[in-house]
């Protein structure tokens, strides 16, 4: 099983994932994040600088690749679940990758994370972030974007406390809305 968990920088991914991490037996985080951080310290500055004009590593044309080679690899290796938090707004790549997870595993699920710009904001404020840096730069992009609606199933972190949403998901995954 995969189980991607999307959303706004501060919506409140990473803490979900790690609840769910310590719900779902034979579980384990892959973060596609980390692909973009190896991709970013291995590719030279004139690829990053021809693929990647606004500076996400989203951009450059390997990493929704290797995010999906990664993935399989990692779960035939591993024989994990595997939760995937992440931050994915454009729809194109989102089904790349989304696609790409069900080729892996057709027991494959999606939960975009939203909440008010308000609440977003004090969180990102509350876990450290410099008002102005990439996440607040972010924050509009991507209500912008999961507001259209394409992103598999919405759920709000606006005033649920962790485990309410935790246990929607779980809930999701014993008994999918099809």
């Amino acid at each position: 099983m995969i189980i991607m968990i999307n959303g706004a920088f501060g919506v409140g991914k990473t803490t979900v994932a790690n609840e769910l991490l310590n719900k779902i037996d034979n579980s384990m985080l892959f973060d596609p994040e980390v692909v973009g951080g190896m991709l970013s310290a291995l590719l030279p500055s004139s690829i990053k600088e021809e693929e990647a004009l606004t500076g996400d590593f989203q951009d450059l044309e390997l990493w929704k690749e290797f995010t999906v080679l990664i993935a399989k690899r990692t779960a035939e290796k591993y024989d994990k679940h595997l939760i995937v938090p992440m931050t994915i707004r454009k729809p194109d790549y989102f089904h790349y990758i989304f696609d790409g997870f069900k080729r892996i595993d057709p027991e494959t699920f999606h939960f975009c994370l939203t909440a008010s710009k308000e609440t977003i904001t004090t969180r990102l404020l509350n876990r450290g972030e410099a008002y102005g840096s990439w996440c607040f730069y972010q924050t509009d992009l991507c209500i912008e974007a999961f507001s259209s609606g394409g992103f598999g199933e919405y759920i709000s972190t606006e005033n649920r406390r962790i485990e309410e949403v935790v246990d929607i998901i779980i809930k999701r995954l014993v008994m999918p809305i099809l």
